[in-house]
């Protein structure tokens, strides 16, 4: 069962380094469990050093992020799962400047994040990008 942060600390204590990100993010996405989307396999290889998964069964490859917001974004996970908890957390979402002296990142870097996420959680139920359980606060 995947736990969901109450406070920041809870956040900062849940996702200490990048791999509990990727680890949470594996859960979020395969909660059933792993199933290749080529061979329907159940079970798969992570690759350390290249982020990817490899199906057990046909060898393919795919990345933890594609076909998601994160895909093929330079910023680690640990700071796109802390502004996603941010902007679905409170009642009024941070501005960019705000998410940005958060995080730590430029202000672009914040306008970029939040636009992609609230795009994310705007779309229709059929085209979601994030899918399983998002709580709002």
């Amino acid at each position: 069962m995947v736990r969901h942060p109450r406070a920041p600390i809870h956040f900062m204590q849940m996702h200490t380094i990048d791999e509990d990100c990727r680890r949470a993010l594996f859960e979020h996405r395969w909660s059933p469990g792993f199933r290749c989307r080529r061979c329907e396999h159940e079970h798969a290889l992570y690759l350390r050093g290249h982020g990817l998964c490899e199906c057990a069964g046909c060898r393919c490859q795919g990345s933890l992020t594609a076909g998601t917001v994160l895909h093929c974004t330079r910023i680690d996970l640990r700071k796109w799962l802390l502004a996603i908890w941010l902007l679905t957390s409170t009642k009024k979402t941070p501005s960019a400047a705000e998410l940005a002296r958060q995080l730590g990142v430029t202000p672009k870097t914040a306008w970029r994040l939040r636009r992609k996420t609230i795009h994310a959680l705007a779309r229709r139920e059929g085209e979601l990008l994030l899918r399983d359980i998002v709580e709002l606060g």
